[in-house]
């Protein structure tokens, strides 16, 4: 059996005992940050399983190459930030709505619950837990890895047109309030991340 064929089924037996997105955050949970101490890192979702380390770009490809076993399209909502520190998170839909499963050093940027109408309420339910020092929601969108143009799933090689795809998308821009940002904003400089939100997993 080839390498590429190893990795694949490793993801198809993953598949097995990770049936739902709520396992398959769970999952990503129990695996490091990449904070990419020694340089930064764009992995296929085969290099982060192994190194069991990632970030949200790498958690979302890990979840799509898990959850396409159950039907679900490499789907992401990338999130534009102010100060250029963008989030990724992988969404799929169920009967009850959208829902996603992220990595993230901060809590609220993890996964939903299916519980949203459309991907603009699924990607506003981001906002809050966005606003600390520097960051600030301003634009969404969603794509599909397999319209990258790279390997996603098994590249041992860092993905830098992936990235560049990501980065370089046609945001959809939101217009938040400039009253309700700095309430937030003071609410993280004296309080932190907030810890807990409606559907939040």
């Amino acid at each position: 059996m080839g390498d590429i064929e190893k990795k694949k089924q490793l993801f198809k037996s993953l598949s097995k005992s990770h049936n739902s997105p709520k396992k398959v955050q769970k999952l990503l949970r129990t695996f490091l940050y990449n904070k990419e101490t020694d340089g930064e890192t764009a992995c296929s979702a085969s290099v982060a399983l192994r190194n069991e380390l990632a970030h949200c770009l790498e958690g979302s490809a890990i979840a799509a190459a898990i959850l396409e076993h159950h039907g679900h399209p490499p789907l992401i909502l990338c999130l534009d930030s102010i100060d250029f520190l963008n989030h990724v998170v992988f969404v799929y839909k169920t009967k009850t709505g959208w829902g996603a499963v992220g990595k993230s050093r901060c809590p609220g940027l993890h996964g939903r619950a299916p519980k949203f109408r459309s991907i603009r309420d699924l990607a506003l339910s981001y906002y809050e837990p966005f606003v600390d020092e520097t960051g600030e929601m301003i634009g969404y969108i969603l794509l599909n890895l397999d319209e990258s143009g790279t390997d996603w799933r098994h590249s041992e090689k860092n993905l830098w047109k992936l990235e560049q795809f990501v980065v370089n998308a046609n945001y959809t821009k939101i217009n938040p309030s400039k009253k309700r940002f700095e309430k937030l904003k003071e609410r993280y400089l004296i309080k932190g991340h907030i810890k807990r939100g409606k559907h939040w997993w």
